[in-house]
């Protein structure tokens, strides 16, 4: 049921009783009003202490107070101030709801005595940081500048990467409490209007007190994930990936306090790519694409797969008859690997909590204590130490956390599965694998799209990157209205 609108009154007296009632004016410290006198009239500015241009505030107030030397008409006051506020961005606002949620959220109002509407100036300072390069998306060669918590600047981000007229950027405001902006992002005659349609839809329909959590409670909204681990959607903090998939013809998601932007929708293969992948030539782009699938199977099938060995040695050929641990030890291996590769997840989690400044130093306790000591007493084999080792880094060479923590679930349960039925554990426990992936939907796309169903030219794009000049198309699975990447002639 929504709530009547209140208009602004002509009282000034009045509306700062409302203000008093609605927003706690003089208890919260942090929300002020200023009051004016013009051409014998009340002026109030409503504003939020932190949230303003304090310099961009006390120009215009000074502009509006000179009113005073220069014009006599009070009758015409409104249509003055609204002519001298030397700001590109000022709006009417009719209600004092409305004018409450711009206050709130760092806008500056203006009401004249005698008026009933109040003068919405955008003068927001947002306190945050830079553009900085993000720390999960490093390259070795390309742009430094990422997005970062202020949803202004990573929409002008954007922008200045894609010039496009047909750039649209919608904005919704979500949150009963927070009232948190969010803008989606496509470009008009490239993106599916469907795809558009579903995702506004999805999120005019979220009713919630607050996104405390930014873009983690749009996604749980978005794509109603449930308790599948695996990643439905793509997140970025770089401006160059972001753009590149609203070329592609996908949708994005900007939630301000959030550096990460969601990609959707996005395939088991989208989380697998990287931007290093296209800042080298296409050999070593595809080099280090192959080293990624290499790492992202070791991840998931390496521990299994040689535990396996172990149980069953005479599935070995005889030339890596070697494989498997040469001394017996009173822990079980398979307790062994579940501890190992357990305590890998603690350094992680340590490693997160952990101050930059002592993070090296318990990497070399975990390295040389842990590790050794643990061998050394007879509690670990060496070859457990080894694989486990090597796993971990497959995980960490996987671009996206979100896939790489799943993989490491669906690691130890098919870990689980051979230790209780050895072969046929595997094969079904890679079946069912297979077949939940196979399963998953992303906003109605298939989650292993080029390979199931299978798209013979997306998959080979899929194994081998392509030189942009031979990369003409884009990908079918978003549905494109534009499906040619470059314009007729260069084709």
């Amino acid at each position: 049921m929504k709530r009547e609108k209140t208009p602004i009154p002509e009282d000034l007296g009045k509306l700062e009783q409302l203000m008093i009632e609605t927003t706690g004016l003089n208890k919260s410290f942090d929300l002020g009003v200023r009051k004016l006198k013009i051409l014998k009239k009340d002026v109030h500015l409503y504003y939020i202490n932190g949230l303003c241009d304090t310099q961009f505030l006390m120009r215009i107030v000074e502009d509006l107070v000179e009113v005073n030397d220069h014009e006599r008409m009070s009758s015409k006051l409104y249509e003055i101030i609204h002519n001298r506020i030397p700001h590109q961005s000022v709006e009417p606002m009719k209600t004092v709801e409305e004018m409450v949620d711009e206050v709130l959220s760092g806008l500056v109002a203006f009401v004249v005595e005698g008026e009933q509407e109040a003068l919405i100036v955008d003068v927001r300072s947002y306190p945050g940081r830079q553009p900085e390069e993000p720390d999960t998306e490093k390259v070795v060669r390309g742009s430094r500048d990422g997005y970062v918590e202020n949803i202004i600047v990573n929409t002008a981000l954007t922008r200045r990467r894609i010039r496009d007229p047909r750039l649209r950027f919608e904005i919704f405001r979500i949150g009963e409490r927070s009232k948190t902006d969010i803008s989606i992002a496509y470009i008009e005659d490239v993106a599916n209007p469907s795809l558009i349609k579903v995702i506004k839809q999805e999120l005019k329909n979220i009713k919630i007190d607050g996104l405390t959590m930014a873009d983690k409670t749009i996604e749980e909204f978005l794509v109603k994930q449930g308790y599948n681990p695996y990643p439905l959607v793509r997140y970025t903090e770089r401006a160059d990936i972001g753009a590149t998939h609203l070329l592609e013809g996908h949708v994005l998601i900007f939630v301000d306090t959030s550096p990460s932007v969601i990609i959707t929708p996005t395939t088991f293969f989208h989380h697998l790519q990287h931007a290093e992948e296209y800042r080298q030539s296409p050999a070593v782009g595809t080099f280090v694409r192959w080293a990624r699938f290499i790492g992202l199977l070791a991840s998931l099938f390496l521990l299994p797969l040689w535990y396996l060995f172990v149980m069953d040695p005479s599935l070995l050929p005889e030339p890596l008859e070697f494989i498997g641990p040469n001394e017996e030890t009173n822990i079980p291996v398979i307790a062994q690997l579940l501890i190992a590769d357990m305590g890998i997840e603690f350094l992680r989690i340590a490693a997160i909590h952990t101050p930059t400044p002592l993070s090296t130093a318990m990497g070399l306790i975990a390295a040389v204590l842990i590790g050794q000591i643990a061998i050394d007493v007879g509690m670990f084999v060496p070859e457990v130490i080894l694989y486990v080792a090597v796993a971990a880094i497959g995980t960490f060479s996987t671009p996206s956390y979100e896939l790489s923590v799943a993989n490491k679930l669906f690691r130890l349960a098919l870990l689980i599965v051979v230790a209780l039925f050895h072969v046929p554990g595997l094969m079904v426990g890679a079946t069912v694998f297979l077949l939940f992936l196979i399963h998953i939907r992303s906003l109605n796309t298939p989650y292993l799209w080029p390979f199931l169903p299978f798209s013979p030219k997306a998959f080979m794009q899929i194994i081998i990157r392509r030189a942009v000049p031979g990369s003409k198309i884009r990908p079918s699975i978003v549905q494109p209205r534009n499906k040619y990447k470059q314009p007729a002639k260069s084709r």
